[in-house]
C-alpha cells in the first residue's frame, strides 16, 4: 500500500509539471506497466482527482481543472520560490492579501524540511519589504480583468480618472501590468478607437463581460510595458503642450531626458506633447532641443518661455553694458 500511494503521488506530480501524457510515458516514468498506469487513474478518480481520458491508440491523460484539490508537489527550489513569493505578497498592492498570505507562508512553513526552512527564515530576517504606497485594488477586481483577458470577452466599466472625472468605458482588455507599485490594464478603448492604459483600483466591473471579440495583433510585450511606464510617469502631470518642432524626429527624441511618444511631420518636422508639473521646467527643456519650435494649446507654456525671454534679455542687456555703467 505505501508504495501504491508512493506512485500515486508521483502521477499526480507528473500531471502538474505538464498538461498531457500518454499511457507509454506514464509507464516509462514511474517504471510500471500501462494496466497499472490505468489502474492508478482509477485510484485517483476514486480520491475526487479529475484525470481525463483521451482516447486512441496512444492513450492519453490529463488532469482537470475540477473536483479535489491535488497536493502540492514542489521540489526544493520551487517550495523556497512559494515561500518568499507569499511573504513578498504580504505587503503588496492587492487588498485583503496581507493576512491570507501570511497564513498560507505558516501552513507551507509547517511541512517545510529544516534544510528549506533555514533558507526562507534567512531571507525573512534579512530582507525588509518596502511596502506599498500605491493604491490597492480589490482581488475580485484583478480577477474579472484577467478573465475577460483571457477569454477575449470586451469589458464594461465606471472609471475615475485623474482628474476626477467619471465615466464609463467599453474595452477590448489584453494585458495586466503590475510595476510594484499599481495594476494597469491595456486594453483597446471601443469609443476612442485607440489603445489606453488604465490604472485597475479605478475601475468598477460591470457584469456580465460583454461578447467575444476578435484579438487584435498586440505590439511585443516589451513594447506594452514601456508604454504603461511612459503612462504612468505622464498621468501626475499638471501641465501639458503640443510642441511642433522643426527638426527630424530623431533630434528630438536624442536631447528628451524621458522617453516621449515624438510623431514626424515629415524630413524636417516633428510632433510631441510634452509636460510637467512646472510649465517653467518644461520651458527649460524646450530649449535645450536647440531647435525651432511652436507651442499649441498651452497658455502656461507661452507664459513660462515670456518670462524666461525677459529674464535672458536683461541678462543680456547687463552684459553688454561697459563695466561701471549704473
Amino acid at each position: 500500500m505505501l508504495e501504491t500511494s508512493a506512485r500515486l503521488l508521483r502521477l499526480l506530480s507528473l500531471f502538474q509539471a505538464r498538461r498531457d501524457w500518454t499511457s507509454t510515458e506514464l509507464a516509462a516514468r514511474l517504471g510500471v506497466t500501462t494496466r497499472t498506469v490505468r489502474n492508478d487513474v482509477g485510484r485517483l478518480r476514486a480520491l475526487g482527482y479529475p484525470v481525463d481520458a483521451r482516447p486512441g491508440v496512444a492513450g492519453g491523460y490529463r488532469l482537470g481543472s475540477d473536483g479535489a484539490l491535488p497536493p502540492l508537489l514542489l521540489d526544493d527550489d520551487e517550495a523556497v520560490a512559494v515561500a518568499i513569493g507569499l511573504r513578498t505578497a504580504a505587503s503588496g498592492s492587492i487588498a485583503g492579501m496581507e493576512e491570507t498570505s501570511m497564513r498560507a507562508l505558516a501552513k507551507l512553513q509547517q511541512v517545510l524540511p529544516a534544510r528549506l526552512r533555514h533558507r526562507v527564515s534567512a531571507f525573512q530576517s534579512y530582507a525588509l519589504p518596502m511596502p506599498s504606497r500605491g493604491a490597492q485594488v480589490d482581488p475580485d477586481v484583478l480577477t474579472v480583468i484577467a478573465s475577460a483577458c483571457r477569454d477575449h470577452e470586451r469589458l464594461r466599466f465606471d472609471y475615475r480618472a485623474h482628474s476626477g472625472a467619471a465615466g464609463r468605458r467599453s474595452v477590448e482588455p489584453y494585458r495586466l501590468v503590475h510595476d510594484r507599485r499599481r495594476w494597469y490594464l491595456v486594453a483597446w478603448d471601443l469609443d476612442r478607437d485607440d489603445w489606453r492604459t488604465f490604472r485597475a483600483d479605478r475601475i468598477e466591473p460591470r457584469t456580465p463581460t460583454g461578447p467575444r471579440f476578435t484579438p487584435r495583433e498586440l505590439p511585443p510585450d516589451h513594447e506594452i510595458t514601456a508604454r504603461v511606464a511612459r503612462g504612468a510617469g505622464e498621468a501626475t502631470w499638471r501641465y501639458r503642450a503640443r510642441v511642433i518642432v522643426h527638426a527630424p524626429a530623431s533630434h528630438v527624441r536624442d536631447r528628451l531626458p524621458i522617453p516621449v511618444d515624438v510623431r514626424p511631420l515629415g524630413e524636417d518636422r516633428c510632433v510631441f506633447e510634452p509636460g510637467s508639473d512646472h510649465p517653467v521646467m518644461l520651458a527649460l527643456h524646450l530649449g535645450m532641443l536647440e531647435a525651432d519650435f511652436t507651442v499649441e494649446d498651452s497658455p502656461e507654456l507661452v507664459a513660462a518661455l515670456r518670462t524666461l525671454t525677459t529674464r535672458y534679455q536683461r541678462a543680456i542687456d547687463a552684459a553688454d553694458q561697459p563695466p561701471g555703467t549704473p
